[in-house]
């Protein structure tokens, strides 16, 4: 499929860098959807297999890497900063709003695993958004830290911050963490057995430019991030959130708890299968013609 190579100004004048998929089949401006990867992830892991069933179905699509990853501009690299990404987001759907293909009223917003909080959170607050997706979404910090640390834990894992915070201020270099680990008990972005095996193998795979490596303000900074708590602001725009039965990464019944707060309209659907499982196979399937469909019948109406 036909895709061409973009770039635009993010927040504060980064640049960021991606892919514009062009809607098949399409004569006359066609409705659109910016799309966004999670937590250190590049668009090359897989979101280009979304776009393309997205832009089959008569949708542009613009994707793009994170700032401080992947293809994009910034620093310090692969420091993720949840409050900058939704702002980019904003960016990148004035973006696709002066482009000629697309109709600048009918702008939808796919987020996945961190960036589905983006995506709760940015359909809150940006009514230009007339259609969100929220598939494995990341609702909660607070809860995320203390479902994963132990209490007797806490305290010395922000006291590690404050030494970060520090060293900073004085001009060190940021304090970096692996973002996967093989061995569970080790100190990682996401230590849990599925992450490991789905980002070694796809990096292998696809995403070459992916670094297994964040810096230790991401976690401090995820910590803090409460996007479910935007989400009784997202009606009117329709929402449909994808989750996963056996999520251990984005917990499913955080996601259960946060669609209980949203008001209508609104969709659920549950895949059965853990975090990654959207990424590849049945779960791909079941997720992308889900996603699809509701764009469809938001967007091209």
């Amino acid at each position: 499929m036909t895709r061409e190579n973009i770039e635009f100004q993010g927040e504060g004048g980064i640049t960021l860098r991606g892919w514009f998929y062009p809607a098949q089949n399409a004569t006359t401006p066609a409705p659109a959807v910016v799309m966004t990867h999670g937590m250190t992830a590049v668009k090359e892991m897989h979101l280009d297999d979304y776009a393309e069933v997205f832009a089959e179905a008569g949708l542009n699509v613009v994707v793009y890497d994170h700032r401080n990853f992947g293809d994009s501009d910034g620093q310090p690299r692969q420091e993720n900063d949840p409050v900058l990404q939704h702002r980019d987001i904003r960016n990148a759907i004035t973006y696709a709003i002066n482009r000629p293909e697309v109709d600048g009223s009918k702008i939808g917003v796919w987020g996945t695993s961190f960036a589905g909080g983006h995506a709760l959170l940015v359909a809150a607050i940006d009514k230009r958004v007339k259609a969100v997706v929220a598939q494995v979404p990341f609702i909660s910090g607070s809860r995320q830290l203390a479902g994963a640390v132990r209490p007797d834990f806490v305290g010395h894992l922000r006291e590690q911050f404050h030494g970060d915070r520090l060293n900073r201020f004085a001009g060190g270099e940021p304090a970096r963490i692996p973002v996967i680990t093989p061995d569970p008990t080790e100190p990682a972005m996401m230590s849990a057995t599925d992450a490991y095996e789905w980002f070694s193998k796809t990096a292998a795979d696809r995403a070459p430019n992916w670094k297994n490596e964040v810096t230790a303000r991401s976690l401090e900074w995820a910590s803090e991030y409460e996007p479910g708590s935007y989400i009784s602001r997202i009606s009117p725009t329709p929402l449909l959130m994808l989750v996963a039965d056996e999520d251990t990464v984005a917990p499913f019944q955080y996601a259960l708890d946060a669609y209980e707060e949203a008001r209508e309209p609104k969709e659920i659907k549950v895949l059965h299968g853990g975090h990654f499982d959207a990424y590849g196979g049945p779960g791909f399937e079941e997720c992308a013609s889900a996603a699809r469909d509701h764009f469809l019948r938001h967007l091209s109406a």
